[in-house]
């Protein structure tokens, strides 16, 4: 009889590992691990996070600490000797030691930068100097470049020397002696010319660039429409400064999505994980825009207060005031959700604001409509079973004037928040807001006051001289 034995999970080995106490095992276990599975011990060992990077080679801990979260990171690096940890930063890629350096404190920040190679601490220093959310920021300085007067074979001598410290090889970089950018080639084009090629009879002169100064969200618009891995970044004057590869593109792309979903909920986007942010300053982050929403709210009753007298001398009015409501505050969210989202991804722009209008005045009207017969149809229906004895008379004898007031608010106030919801992002866009803060619930509040003016106006108009 013969026994098959499961072999141990990852966390069970590095368990086992534990138990026995032996570094150097631990070292062999940890450097022979992919990268994102070292990352997950991190996540699922966070007592020992600080051990499991220290315990790597050095090249491999730069690997694993770049793709941990913020707080994770800030913890490690409090927990390290200056030693190690000046070790750890030199290793990092500039792009990627900016990143983390840039959401330190000022003084924390001083005390990190002593620490670095002078090479290393010029670099830091000149892309910290951009502005926050800039290309500049997110830009390395490793890269391979050529002279256009150099061959194939040049090139691959440099690719030799330069490459193995380089982002990335995929795409080498064509440059005058006085440093400006001519073009950019891949690696494939290299490599399918003859070795006594000159340079410059492979290039084209055409190639796309950012410049250090552009915004990390056109960035990547323009990784996206050109489905490149790495862009370089000139300066004013054209020179090459460095390069932006995807992985920090991707980066950008899911902080500001995150960002997005914060603001769409109706609060400030927060600067590290939920769980991580401080209790007092996740309140901050909600009650603000909760009090706007508070104060917006209070124009309803102010609203509604106006229509006092119409609401005593009908009651029966009063009882639709929350489907009127919900309703256009949905049709709203939705409305919005979407602008917003096809802004993001560059499907919409501010030039498209009339075929933007146009189609929601279609939906608003079409949805509206839907809505409208089928609360008509339900005031129908109750009148029909209230005839038949099953319900008691509720509508009274206007019950047909009743559901066209309903019927036709709706068809008003759905079509009125599916305008409001896709013009209002445009217009915060115009001005130079982030569209996004014309969130689900900012909108909903809008269209709840002018829902309410609606509603008792379609009502003055059918009930006029009946029942008001």
């Amino acid at each position: 009889m013969s026994f098959e034995f499961e072999p141990l999970s990852i966390d069970d080995e590095f368990e086992r590992l534990l138990e026995i106490g032996d570094k150097i095992l631990i070292t062999e276990f940890l450097n022979d691990q992919n990268i994102s599975d070292v990352v997950e011990l991190v996540d699922n060992f966070p007592e020992y996070e600080t051990q499991i990077v220290s315990t790597m080679s050095t090249h491999r801990a730069s690997s694993v600490f770049k793709m941990l979260d913020f707080s994770v990171q800030k913890r490690i690096i409090n927990s390290l000797s200056p030693i190690k940890t000046a070790e750890l930063l030199n290793e990092l890629s500039p792009d990627d030691r900016t990143q983390f350096l840039e959401s330190l404190p000022n003084e924390q920040l001083r005390d990190l930068l002593k620490l670095l190679d002078p090479k290393e601490v010029k670099i830091t220093v000149s892309l910290l100097g951009y502005p926050e959310d800039s290309v500049g920021r997110l830009m390395t300085t490793d890269y391979v470049y050529v002279y256009e007067d150099n061959t194939v074979l040049d090139a691959f001598h440099t690719i030799r020397k330069f490459g193995k410290n380089s982002e990335t090889v995929d795409v080498i970089y064509v440059i005058s002696f006085d440093g400006k950018l001519i073009d950019d080639l891949r690696i494939r084009d290299l490599i399918l010319a003859s070795p006594e090629t000159p340079i410059s009879e492979i290039i084209d002169g055409r190639f796309i660039s950012l410049k250090a100064t552009d915004d990390q969200e056109y960035a990547s618009q323009v990784f996206k429409k050109n489905n490149r891995v790495a862009l370089p970044v000139t300066g004013d004057n054209d020179k090459l400064l460095g390069i932006v590869t995807i992985d920090d593109i991707l980066w950008v792309t899911n902080e500001e999505f995150s960002e997005d979903m914060q603001k769409m909920g109706g609060t400030e986007a927060l600067d590290e994980p939920y769980l991580d942010t401080p209790f007092f300053k996740l309140m901050k982050k909600r009650a603000g825009w909760l009090i706007i929403l508070f104060l917006s709210e209070l124009l309803t009753a102010t609203a509604m207060a106006y229509f006092n007298d119409e609401i005593a001398k009908a009651t029966i009015l009063a009882m639709f005031i929350p489907l009127i409501m919900s309703s256009g505050g949905n049709s709203g969210s939705q409305a919005s959700t979407l602008i917003i989202q096809a802004m993001a991804v560059d499907e919409v722009s501010l030039s498209d604001w009339w075929r933007v209008m146009r189609r929601e005045f279609f939906s608003g009207l079409t949805l509206g409509g839907i809505l409208g017969i089928i609360g008509f149809i339900r005031i129908f229906l109750w009148h029909q079973l209230m005839v038949h004895g099953v319900f008691e008379d509720i509508y009274g004898p206007h019950w047909l004037l009743v559901g066209a007031t309903v019927g036709v608010s709706l068809l008003g106030i759905v079509m009125w928040g599916t305008l409001s919801g896709s013009m209002l992002p445009m217009v915060l866009k115009k001005l130079g807001a982030d569209p996004a803060v014309s969130s689900a619930p900012f909108v909903a509040t809008l269209v709840d006051v002018t829902g309410i003016v609606i509603y008792f106006s379609v009502a003055y108009m059918f009930l006029r001289g009946i029942l008001l």
